[in-house]
Protein backbone atom coordinates (compact mmCIF):
# COMPACT_ATOMS: atom_id res chain seq x y z
CA UNK A 1 0.00 0.00 0.00
CA UNK A 2 2.39 2.25 0.80
CA UNK A 3 4.45 1.57 -2.74
CA UNK A 4 1.05 2.17 -4.77
CA UNK A 5 0.71 5.91 -2.59
CA UNK A 6 4.09 6.75 -3.64
CA UNK A 7 3.65 5.63 -7.18
CA UNK A 8 0.61 8.15 -7.16
CA UNK A 9 2.22 11.00 -5.83
CA UNK A 10 5.06 10.57 -8.27
CA UNK A 11 2.32 10.87 -11.17
CA UNK A 12 0.93 13.48 -9.88
CA UNK A 13 4.37 15.46 -9.51
CA UNK A 14 5.18 14.23 -12.82
CA UNK A 15 8.62 13.14 -11.71
CA UNK A 16 10.25 9.93 -11.05
CA UNK A 17 11.62 8.34 -7.65
CA UNK A 18 15.19 9.29 -8.64
CA UNK A 19 14.75 12.74 -8.13
CA UNK A 20 13.72 12.02 -4.73
CA UNK A 21 16.34 13.28 -2.22
CA UNK A 22 15.59 11.24 0.86
CA UNK A 23 12.30 10.25 2.55
CA UNK A 24 10.02 9.92 5.76
CA UNK A 25 7.62 7.17 6.36
CA UNK A 26 5.62 6.84 9.01
CA UNK A 27 3.40 4.26 10.41
CA UNK A 28 2.34 3.15 14.33
CA UNK A 29 2.33 -0.49 13.94
CA UNK A 30 5.46 -2.29 12.50
CA UNK A 31 9.17 -3.36 12.84
CA UNK A 32 12.06 -1.26 11.95
CA UNK A 33 13.24 -0.39 8.74
CA UNK A 34 9.68 -0.96 7.37
CA UNK A 35 9.68 2.23 4.98
CA UNK A 36 12.81 0.68 3.20
CA UNK A 37 10.89 -1.98 2.64
CA UNK A 38 8.05 -0.04 1.05
CA UNK A 39 10.30 2.58 -0.74
CA UNK A 40 12.25 -0.32 -2.47
CA UNK A 41 9.44 -1.79 -4.10
CA UNK A 42 9.53 1.93 -6.26
CA UNK A 43 13.62 1.89 -6.10
CA UNK A 44 16.39 1.36 -4.60
CA UNK A 45 18.31 4.47 -4.65
CA UNK A 46 20.59 4.79 -1.60
CA UNK A 47 18.91 8.35 -0.33
CA UNK A 48 18.38 8.35 3.51
CA UNK A 49 14.80 6.90 4.24
CA UNK A 50 13.79 7.97 8.05
CA UNK A 51 11.02 5.83 9.58
CA UNK A 52 8.90 7.77 12.04
CA UNK A 53 6.74 6.53 14.93
CA UNK A 54 4.71 9.23 16.74
CA UNK A 55 1.37 7.23 17.35
CA UNK A 56 -1.60 8.59 15.81
CA UNK A 57 0.67 11.70 14.60
CA UNK A 58 3.37 9.49 12.57
CA UNK A 59 2.11 10.76 9.01
CA UNK A 60 2.01 14.27 9.60
CA UNK A 61 4.83 14.12 11.37
CA UNK A 62 6.57 12.83 8.74
CA UNK A 63 5.58 15.75 6.50
CA UNK A 64 6.87 17.82 9.47
CA UNK A 65 10.37 16.40 9.02
CA UNK A 66 10.31 16.67 5.31
CA UNK A 67 9.33 20.18 5.11
CA UNK A 68 12.16 20.76 7.78
CA UNK A 69 14.68 19.30 4.95
CA UNK A 70 13.43 21.35 2.34
CA UNK A 71 13.24 24.72 4.48
CA UNK A 72 17.00 24.29 5.76
CA UNK A 73 18.21 24.05 2.76
CA UNK A 74 19.42 20.37 3.37
CA UNK A 75 17.43 18.83 0.14
CA UNK A 76 15.19 20.13 -2.51
CA UNK A 77 12.36 17.30 -3.59
CA UNK A 78 11.01 15.14 -0.79
CA UNK A 79 9.19 12.02 -0.02
CA UNK A 80 6.39 11.21 2.59
CA UNK A 81 4.60 8.39 2.82
CA UNK A 82 2.32 6.50 5.77
CA UNK A 83 0.72 3.24 5.87
CA UNK A 84 -0.78 1.27 8.36
CA UNK A 85 -1.75 -2.45 8.40
CA UNK A 86 -4.36 -2.47 10.78
CA UNK A 87 -6.36 -5.65 13.00
CA UNK A 88 -9.56 -5.04 14.19
CA UNK A 89 -8.22 -4.19 17.71
CA UNK A 90 -8.20 -0.11 17.14
CA UNK A 91 -5.28 0.48 19.57
CA UNK A 92 -3.40 -2.41 20.38
CA UNK A 93 -0.05 -2.12 22.84
CA UNK A 94 0.97 -5.58 22.32
CA UNK A 95 4.37 -6.16 24.71
CA UNK A 96 3.37 -7.14 28.31
CA UNK A 97 6.93 -7.48 29.19
CA UNK A 98 7.57 -3.80 29.34
CA UNK A 99 5.56 -0.68 30.63
CA UNK A 100 3.80 0.95 28.21
CA UNK A 101 4.07 4.24 26.83
CA UNK A 102 0.86 5.21 27.78
CA UNK A 103 0.86 4.23 31.63
CA UNK A 104 0.84 8.01 32.48
CA UNK A 105 -2.20 8.76 30.46
CA UNK A 106 -3.94 5.31 31.92
CA UNK A 107 -3.06 6.65 35.35
CA UNK A 108 -4.81 9.45 34.59
CA UNK A 109 -7.66 8.04 33.18
CA UNK A 110 -8.27 6.18 36.29
CA UNK A 111 -8.60 9.17 38.24
CA UNK A 112 -10.39 11.64 36.20
CA UNK A 113 -12.79 8.90 33.70
CA UNK A 114 -12.77 6.49 36.80
CA UNK A 115 -12.04 2.50 36.35
CA UNK A 116 -14.86 1.55 33.24
CA UNK A 117 -14.44 -1.68 31.27
CA UNK A 118 -13.72 0.37 28.61
CA UNK A 119 -11.20 0.04 25.85
CA UNK A 120 -8.34 3.25 26.89
CA UNK A 121 -9.57 5.85 23.98
CA UNK A 122 -13.24 4.95 24.58
CA UNK A 123 -12.62 6.37 28.01
CA UNK A 124 -10.41 8.88 26.77
CA UNK A 125 -12.74 10.84 24.54
CA UNK A 126 -15.65 9.12 26.25
CA UNK A 127 -14.32 10.99 29.69
CA UNK A 128 -13.37 14.05 27.42
CA UNK A 129 -16.25 14.27 25.83
CA UNK A 130 -18.55 14.32 29.12
CA UNK A 131 -16.84 16.84 30.81
CA UNK A 132 -17.82 19.42 28.21
CA UNK A 133 -21.36 18.08 28.48
CA UNK A 134 -21.22 18.99 31.99
CA UNK A 135 -19.31 21.85 31.43
CA UNK A 136 -20.49 23.61 28.76
CA UNK A 137 -24.21 21.68 28.69
CA UNK A 138 -22.88 20.07 25.72
CA UNK A 139 -25.86 17.58 24.37
CA UNK A 140 -25.35 13.57 23.21
CA UNK A 141 -27.29 14.86 20.10
CA UNK A 142 -24.73 17.19 19.27
CA UNK A 143 -22.03 14.75 19.60
CA UNK A 144 -24.46 12.43 17.02
CA UNK A 145 -24.79 15.74 14.13
CA UNK A 146 -21.24 15.35 14.10
CA UNK A 147 -20.91 11.86 13.49
CA UNK A 148 -23.82 12.58 10.64
CA UNK A 149 -21.76 15.08 9.39
CA UNK A 150 -18.95 12.77 8.64
CA UNK A 151 -21.11 10.54 6.90
CA UNK A 152 -22.79 13.22 4.46
CA UNK A 153 -19.11 14.27 3.45
CA UNK A 154 -17.80 10.58 3.21
CA UNK A 155 -20.62 9.98 0.46
CA UNK A 156 -19.07 12.41 -2.11
CA UNK A 157 -15.60 10.97 -1.51
CA UNK A 158 -14.81 7.89 -3.56
CA UNK A 159 -11.96 6.83 -1.40
CA UNK A 160 -14.04 6.78 2.33
CA UNK A 161 -14.72 3.06 3.55
CA UNK A 162 -17.73 4.27 4.89
CA UNK A 163 -20.03 6.38 2.89
CA UNK A 164 -23.27 5.44 3.76
CA UNK A 165 -25.22 8.37 4.72
CA UNK A 166 -26.44 7.92 8.02
CA UNK A 167 -28.56 10.49 10.13
CA UNK A 168 -28.03 11.83 14.10
CA UNK A 169 -31.37 9.39 14.71
CA UNK A 170 -29.54 6.73 13.59
CA UNK A 171 -26.34 7.49 15.29
CA UNK A 172 -27.94 7.60 18.51
CA UNK A 173 -30.22 4.40 18.07
CA UNK A 174 -26.61 2.49 17.44
CA UNK A 175 -25.17 0.13 20.03
CA UNK A 176 -24.54 1.92 23.37
CA UNK A 177 -20.76 2.18 24.39
CA UNK A 178 -21.37 4.35 27.23
CA UNK A 179 -24.70 5.68 28.31
CA UNK A 180 -25.27 9.27 27.78
CA UNK A 181 -22.07 9.70 26.08
CA UNK A 182 -20.84 7.47 23.29
CA UNK A 183 -22.59 4.97 21.04
CA UNK A 184 -21.04 2.86 18.56
CA UNK A 185 -21.06 5.18 15.75
CA UNK A 186 -19.78 7.84 17.28
CA UNK A 187 -15.94 6.14 17.02
CA UNK A 188 -13.86 5.87 14.04
CA UNK A 189 -13.83 2.31 12.56
CA UNK A 190 -9.83 0.57 12.22
CA UNK A 191 -8.86 0.66 8.70
CA UNK A 192 -5.51 -0.63 6.68
CA UNK A 193 -4.00 2.42 4.29
CA UNK A 194 -1.31 4.44 2.61
CA UNK A 195 -1.15 7.95 1.32
CA UNK A 196 2.10 9.99 -0.08
CA UNK A 197 2.84 13.45 -0.94
CA UNK A 198 5.86 15.54 -2.27
CA UNK A 199 7.67 18.58 -1.32
CA UNK A 200 10.18 20.68 -2.77
CA UNK A 201 11.73 24.20 -2.89
CA UNK A 202 10.45 26.97 -5.47
CA UNK A 203 13.49 26.10 -7.00
CA UNK A 204 13.00 22.39 -7.56
CA UNK A 205 9.69 23.51 -8.80
CA UNK A 206 10.97 25.63 -11.35
CA UNK A 207 13.46 23.56 -12.74
CA UNK A 208 10.54 20.47 -13.22
CA UNK A 209 7.90 22.55 -13.49
CA UNK A 210 5.80 20.88 -11.02
CA UNK A 211 2.10 22.68 -9.96
CA UNK A 212 3.34 25.08 -7.32
CA UNK A 213 0.12 26.84 -6.42
CA UNK A 214 -0.28 24.83 -2.93
CA UNK A 215 2.43 25.97 -0.57
CA UNK A 216 2.81 25.35 3.60
CA UNK A 217 2.34 28.58 5.04
CA UNK A 218 3.27 27.27 8.53
CA UNK A 219 3.59 24.05 10.87
CA UNK A 220 4.10 23.49 14.40
CA UNK A 221 5.24 20.02 16.07
CA UNK A 222 4.22 19.92 19.77
CA UNK A 223 4.62 17.30 22.70
CA UNK A 224 2.17 16.63 25.83
CA UNK A 225 3.34 19.77 28.11
CA UNK A 226 2.73 19.55 32.28
CA UNK A 227 -1.11 21.02 31.73
CA UNK A 228 -2.04 17.27 30.02
CA UNK A 229 -1.75 15.66 33.53
CA UNK A 230 -3.26 18.76 35.57
CA UNK A 231 -6.64 17.07 36.74
CA UNK A 232 -8.38 18.13 33.29
CA UNK A 233 -9.50 15.26 30.85
CA UNK A 234 -10.02 17.62 28.18
CA UNK A 235 -5.94 18.35 28.30
CA UNK A 236 -5.47 14.78 28.97
CA UNK A 237 -7.65 14.39 25.37
CA UNK A 238 -5.09 16.67 23.79
CA UNK A 239 -6.82 20.03 24.27
CA UNK A 240 -3.83 21.92 25.21
CA UNK A 241 -1.48 20.88 22.54
CA UNK A 242 -3.60 21.28 20.05
CA UNK A 243 -4.22 24.80 21.15
CA UNK A 244 -0.50 25.57 21.30
CA UNK A 245 0.36 24.04 17.90
CA UNK A 246 -2.77 25.76 16.55
CA UNK A 247 -1.40 29.52 18.10
CA UNK A 248 1.74 28.69 16.94
CA UNK A 249 0.75 28.22 13.33
CA UNK A 250 -1.72 31.41 13.31
CA UNK A 251 1.29 33.80 14.66
CA UNK A 252 4.23 32.36 11.72
CA UNK A 253 1.56 32.64 9.02
CA UNK A 254 0.06 35.57 10.02
CA UNK A 255 -3.40 33.78 9.38
CA UNK A 256 -6.20 33.86 11.61
CA UNK A 257 -8.53 31.31 12.38
CA UNK A 258 -11.48 32.98 10.81
CA UNK A 259 -9.47 33.33 7.40
CA UNK A 260 -9.90 28.77 7.62
CA UNK A 261 -12.04 27.58 4.47
CA UNK A 262 -11.28 24.25 4.98
CA UNK A 263 -10.21 21.69 6.98
CA UNK A 264 -9.00 18.07 7.99
CA UNK A 265 -8.60 17.38 11.73
CA UNK A 266 -8.32 14.42 13.92
CA UNK A 267 -11.50 12.88 14.47
CA UNK A 268 -10.93 9.32 16.07
CA UNK A 269 -14.60 9.94 17.99
CA UNK A 270 -17.51 12.30 17.24
CA UNK A 271 -16.26 13.63 20.40
CA UNK A 272 -12.33 14.46 19.92
CA UNK A 273 -13.55 16.37 17.05
CA UNK A 274 -15.64 18.56 18.65
CA UNK A 275 -13.33 19.00 21.23
CA UNK A 276 -10.88 20.17 18.61
CA UNK A 277 -13.29 22.97 17.15
CA UNK A 278 -12.71 24.88 20.16
CA UNK A 279 -8.78 23.83 20.10
CA UNK A 280 -8.41 25.03 17.19
CA UNK A 281 -10.38 28.18 17.24
CA UNK A 282 -12.52 27.44 14.86
CA UNK A 283 -15.51 28.42 16.92
CA UNK A 284 -15.16 30.13 20.38
CA UNK A 285 -14.10 27.64 23.91
CA UNK A 286 -17.65 26.61 25.16
CA UNK A 287 -19.28 27.55 21.75
CA UNK A 288 -19.16 24.12 19.43
CA UNK A 289 -22.84 22.93 20.56
CA UNK A 290 -23.87 26.06 19.01
CA UNK A 291 -21.22 26.09 16.29
CA UNK A 292 -22.72 22.22 14.77
CA UNK A 293 -26.02 23.27 15.30
CA UNK A 294 -25.89 26.10 12.90
CA UNK A 295 -24.07 24.28 10.36
CA UNK A 296 -20.68 26.30 10.65
CA UNK A 297 -18.47 22.77 10.27
CA UNK A 298 -20.01 21.83 6.92
CA UNK A 299 -20.95 23.23 3.30
CA UNK A 300 -22.57 26.68 3.67
CA UNK A 301 -21.22 27.57 6.95
CA UNK A 302 -18.32 29.46 8.38
CA UNK A 303 -15.45 26.23 7.63
CA UNK A 304 -16.12 22.82 6.31
CA UNK A 305 -14.28 20.31 8.52
CA UNK A 306 -13.13 17.32 7.43
CA UNK A 307 -14.66 17.22 3.43
CA UNK A 308 -13.09 13.40 3.34
CA UNK A 309 -15.50 12.06 5.72
CA UNK A 310 -12.62 12.64 8.05
CA UNK A 311 -11.50 9.50 10.13
CA UNK A 312 -15.40 8.32 10.93
CA UNK A 313 -16.32 8.23 7.10
CA UNK A 314 -12.80 7.21 5.51
CA UNK A 315 -11.60 4.82 7.78
CA UNK A 316 -8.27 5.10 9.79
CA UNK A 317 -5.17 4.05 9.28
CA UNK A 318 -3.13 5.27 11.66
CA UNK A 319 0.16 5.67 10.10
CA UNK A 320 -1.39 7.16 7.03
CA UNK A 321 -4.08 9.64 8.35
CA UNK A 322 -1.67 12.86 8.68
CA UNK A 323 -1.09 12.67 5.10
CA UNK A 324 -4.20 11.76 3.68
CA UNK A 325 -5.60 15.03 5.40
CA UNK A 326 -2.88 16.95 3.77
CA UNK A 327 -3.48 14.79 0.21
CA UNK A 328 -7.47 16.07 0.27
CA UNK A 329 -6.50 19.75 1.64
CA UNK A 330 -4.17 20.07 -1.54
CA UNK A 331 -7.35 18.76 -4.00
CA UNK A 332 -9.59 21.59 -2.08
CA UNK A 333 -6.95 24.04 -2.83
CA UNK A 334 -6.06 23.20 -6.62
CA UNK A 335 -10.08 22.80 -6.70
CA UNK A 336 -10.22 19.48 -8.21
CA UNK A 337 -11.52 17.93 -5.03
CA UNK A 338 -14.86 16.68 -7.61
CA UNK A 339 -17.92 16.23 -5.63
CA UNK A 340 -17.11 17.71 -2.15
CA UNK A 341 -15.35 20.66 -3.22
CA UNK A 342 -15.85 23.72 -1.20
CA UNK A 343 -16.21 26.70 -3.47
CA UNK A 344 -13.29 29.51 -3.38
CA UNK A 345 -11.16 27.86 -0.80
CA UNK A 346 -7.70 29.30 -0.14
CA UNK A 347 -6.25 28.58 3.18
CA UNK A 348 -6.94 25.00 5.06
CA UNK A 349 -5.83 23.65 8.02
CA UNK A 350 -4.79 20.10 8.95
CA UNK A 351 -4.78 18.81 12.92
CA UNK A 352 -3.61 15.49 13.64
CA UNK A 353 -3.06 14.24 17.14
CA UNK A 354 -1.53 11.17 18.62
CA UNK A 355 -1.70 10.69 22.04
CA UNK A 356 0.87 10.33 23.99
CA UNK A 357 1.33 12.65 22.81
CA UNK A 358 2.34 14.51 19.90
CA UNK A 359 -0.05 17.58 17.84
CA UNK A 360 0.94 18.58 14.34
CA UNK A 361 -0.96 21.26 13.01
CA UNK A 362 -0.32 22.60 9.39
CA UNK A 363 -1.13 25.62 7.14
CA UNK A 364 -1.81 25.13 3.59
CA UNK A 365 -2.42 28.11 1.27
CA UNK A 366 -2.62 28.66 -2.44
Amino acid sequence: MGAAAVRLALADARIGYGAVERAFAGYAHGEGCAGQRALHEVGSTGIPIVNVNNGGASGSTALFLAREAVESGAADLVLAVGFEQMDRDALPYRHDDRPSPLDRFAECEDAMAGRLKLPPAVRLFGGAGLEHMRRYGTSIETFAKVRAKASRHAHGNPLALFRKKVSAQEVLSSRVVWPGVMTKRMAASPASGAAAVVLCSNQMARRFALCSRVRIAAQALVSDGAPTFDDDILHLAGFGTARRAAAAVYEASGISPTEVDVAEINDGFAQEELLAYEALELCAEGGAQKYVDEGGNSYGGRCVVNPSGGMLGRGNPIGATGLAQSVELVQQLRGTAGARQVEGARVALQHNQGIGGACVVTLFQT
